[in-house]
């Protein structure tokens, strides 16, 4: 959760960064580590990584609803 907690973290400085190409740059990188840790997570315990995805995304976005 951590992992897509920097994603969207770095998606929202956008908006407001000094340098937008470095502030893009984290984003894509923020991104790609997070899919990757999904996959490899998904593949461990033999789940969809689309349902592993969907469900860290629900907790990190909706933290208010889930809790």
């Amino acid at each position: 959760m951590q992992l897509e907690q920097a994603a969207v973290d770095a998606h929202n400085a956008l908006a407001t960064a000094d340098n937008p190409a470095a502030a893009r740059q984290a984003a894509v990188d923020t991104a790609a580590a997070f899919q990757a840790a999904v996959t490899e997570h998904a593949a461990e315990k033999g789940t969809s990584r689309v349902d592993v995805e969907m469900a860290v995304k629900k907790a990190v976005r909706h933290a208010e609803v889930a809790g």
